[in-house]
């Protein structure tokens, strides 16, 4: 065929499927179901600013995550923060939005939040966050350590207890 052509198929499971031959890459799911899934989501600081591993943005961030189960039915695991972005895991409740929306919320307060406390002029968040979607055959606890072991990485720290800015809300 020739490129550019959009050709249509349906998949085993009888969902017609849409092929652009000029674009080849894989596009993102738009629908995965696992039951009680667990999401690991990185947000970066726009431009990469060194704004967030220090107490006050730190207890931003934690307040927004521990009201993130009364205000939008989303359960906060493990977290750590480092100066120009964050990592944490997440679960949907049962009245959860899309993850989109809630990291849409959490961002829009924090940025409001962060902004106001430190005078700052423009955006804080990068417009997209990474989330990984963990697997059965995934371990939550293996994720875990690599991502405390972050501020070790990046020389912030000698120890990956001595790092301030981690914790947890939930237990997912």
């Amino acid at each position: 065929m020739v490129a550019g052509i959009r050709l249509a198929e349906v998949n085993d499971l009888g969902y017609s499927l849409q092929k652009n031959l000029e674009h080849l890459h894989l596009r993102r799911l738009d629908r995965i179901w696992i039951e009680n899934p667990i999401f690991f989501i990185t947000a970066c600081t726009h431009e990469r600013k060194n704004i967030l591993a220090n107490p006050k943005s730190a207890a931003i961030l934690v307040e927004e995550w521990m009201s993130a189960k009364e205000h939008h039915d989303w359960y906060i695991g493990r977290y750590v923060i480092m100066p120009d972005h964050v990592h944490f895991f997440c679960a949907p409740g049962n009245e959860a939005h899309d993850l989109s929306v809630f990291m849409k919320f959490w961002k829009e307060w924090t940025s409001k939040k962060i902004k106001k406390e430190f005078r700052i002029e423009g955006h804080v968040w990068q417009r997209e966050f990474f989330d990984h979607l963990l697997r059965s055959e995934e371990s939550y606890a293996q994720k875990w350590d690599y991502v405390l072991n972050n501020p070790v990485r990046a020389d912030l720290v000698k120890e990956s207890d001595d790092w301030l800015w981690q914790g947890e809300i939930e237990i997912l």
